[in-house]
């Protein structure tokens, strides 16, 4: 699983750097087509990841790399090139923390799913203050205890593209919300 996401954040970085090129950055901004398009695929895959049939082999990683590139683009297509530089460094330092903290703690964060819920409801409610106290450590934390299935809850083995899946959007969630903070629109 954390061979698929490091693929996955490596092809999404890469695609981010694209961006900084001008001509790049021209195209993309005079054919707004493809922005809807992306968006509608990451809308469509959202929507057709309850199906089961698409969480087998070989939808799954077709899927995944589709929404891989959809995530990327996205990403890209608003950012400047310092931001997204300051903001994956320190998405890098949260994550490497939390998974050293998801392998070693005996805390079971699998346990808590009402907990992280009702969480989720208060920062819904009270984003701005919640947002910076709790946010994205603890569904990175639960996704990665998860996906090591030795605690209450766990993912089954035949699910690994799921569970790429589930940290890469916890790393992209923690990615954005950094350039929320640090970052300005696009240059």
């Amino acid at each position: 699983v954390y061979a698929i996401l490091m693929t996955q954040l490596l092809v999404t970085v890469g695609i981010v750097c694209l961006f900084t090129f001008e001509p790049v950055r021209y195209y993309i901004q005079t054919h707004p087509g493809l922005y809807s398009a992306s968006l509608m695929f990451f809308a469509t895959y959202i929507a057709l990841s309850c199906c089961g049939d698409l969480r087998q082999f070989p939808w799954n990683v077709i899927l995944l790399v589709l929404f891989t590139l959809s995530m990327a683009f996205m990403m890209g297509f608003f950012y400047n090139t310092k931001s997204v530089l300051l903001c994956l460094g320190i998405t890098a330092m949260v994550c490497f923390c939390v998974t050293i903290f998801s392998f070693q703690s005996r805390i079971d964060v699998t346990s808590c799913q009402g907990v992280l819920f009702s969480l989720c409801m208060v920062m819904l409610l009270c984003a701005i203050t919640i947002s910076i106290v709790v946010p994205f450590g603890y569904f990175l934390a639960f996704d990665t205890q998860m996906l090591l299935g030795n605690k209450h809850y766990a993912i089954s083995p035949e699910e690994y593209i799921f569970a790429t899946l589930s940290i890469y959007l916890d790393i992209i969630y923690l990615f954005s919300f950094m350039l929320a903070i640090f970052g300005g629109g696009r240059d």
